[in-house]
């Protein structure tokens, strides 16, 4: 009999341990299909190596903007302060066109400017229709701050960016004035993909502490009518951060993202266990699905997962995008959904 019941015990553990085994392969075979092994986090979760510090930000202007966040990453800094450092760069660049000073003015001639910022434990800030001030997304981080509030607009906005010691200053540049000019004399023109309407930067980072943030600052479409307010300062729209999965931001025509909350699409979809690029695929097909004439338009995402992996879709060609980690810099171009198209009919 106890020859018996110890047969059993040893067939009992043999099982166990071959079915831990199996387990163990089954679970590195689903991180290798791109399938989610943990739930909440994205994909291969629970094999891969975590690629942090990286910093990831939209257009060729995100290159100099990631390069000043590195500084604040590659020293152990948190990812909020990288974030809004890098894109005060080009907040404050007169040759960027579509952020800060500099930038193309409404339809009255006035610029003005909308940003947020979001950290690792869903603390948000956010202005809107704010004039004269140069560094809107610090602005934004004093709203998530110092105030009880998401978002500040218009006169609001001025008033609390006065009393934290923001200066005003005229941000209407010379070659903006002319462009503006040369713009009334022509007539409301239909803005060109890619020119105008990549009116942001959209900043994501991960730092050596596991955590993650974003920033996202514009001033807007070119020649919009006074008072319009696109996605970059709407939480969810055009940027959003989940520290348990990810972070996504966007470009393009806002009120696109503004109509899905693009960003948190992106990012439940990283939940479900897509990468950061084939999430941005679906919420940009999914758009698309619902525009008869999607080719006249542009939405990208951009998203960084909690491992430190990051990818961008869009639908017109000519997005790219900026990546930086440890001893690399790139500039990549995002896969687009027109040569998606193009190579489905060939």
């Amino acid at each position: 009999m106890n020859n018996r019941r110890n047969f059993l015990k040893l067939s009992a553990i043999g099982g166990l341990i071959s079915g831990l085994l199996l387990s163990s392969k089954t679970l590195a075979g689903a991180a290798t299909d791109g399938k989610s092994v943990v739930a909440g986090q994205p994909q291969g979760s629970a094999t891969a190596m975590i690629k942090k510090p990286i910093v990831v930000s939209t257009w060729e202007h995100g290159m100099p903007a990631n390069a000043a966040a590195w500084q604040i990453l590659s020293s152990g800094g948190k990812a909020l302060d990288a974030v809004e450092q890098g894109v005060r760069v080009p907040e404050a660049d007169p040759n960027v066109r579509t952020v800060g000073l500099g930038g193309y003015p409404d339809a009255s001639g006035e610029v003005t400017l909308d940003a947020c910022i979001m950290d690792h434990q869903m603390n948000c800030g956010a202005v809107a229709y704010l004039k004269r001030i140069k560094h809107p997304i610090s602005v934004a981080r004093k709203v998530m701050e110092q105030s009880s509030h998401v978002m500040l607009v218009g006169e609001g906005a001025q008033q609390f960016a006065k009393a934290q010691g923001f200066v005003e200053e005229n941000l209407l540049t010379e070659q903006s004035k002319a462009d503006w000019q040369q713009w009334l004399q022509s007539g409301a023109a239909k803005p060109q993909i890619n020119i105008e309407n990549h009116d942001t930067i959209g900043m994501l980072a991960l730092d050596s502490h596991g955590n993650l943030a974003g920033a996202f600052t514009t001033s807007g479409a070119a020649y919009k009518l006074p008072g319009r307010v696109g996605d970059s300062p709407i939480i969810g729209a055009g940027l959003y951060v989940d520290n348990e999965v990810g972070a996504a931001t966007a470009t393009g025509q806002g009120e696109l993202m503004m109509k899905t909350v693009g960003c948190h699409l992106v990012v439940e979809l990283m939940r479900q266990g897509l990468s950061p690029k084939e999430a941005c695929r679906k919420a940009v097909e999914r758009i698309a699905a619902r525009l008869p004439d999607f080719a006249s338009f542009q939405v990208g995402f951009l998203a960084l997962s909690k491992n430190g992996d990051s990818g961008a879709f869009c639908i017109q060609p000519g997005f790219n995008y900026a990546v930086q980690l440890q001893g690399s810099a790139q500039l990549l171009d995002a896969d687009n959904l027109l040569h998606q198209h193009a190579g489905a009919k060939a």
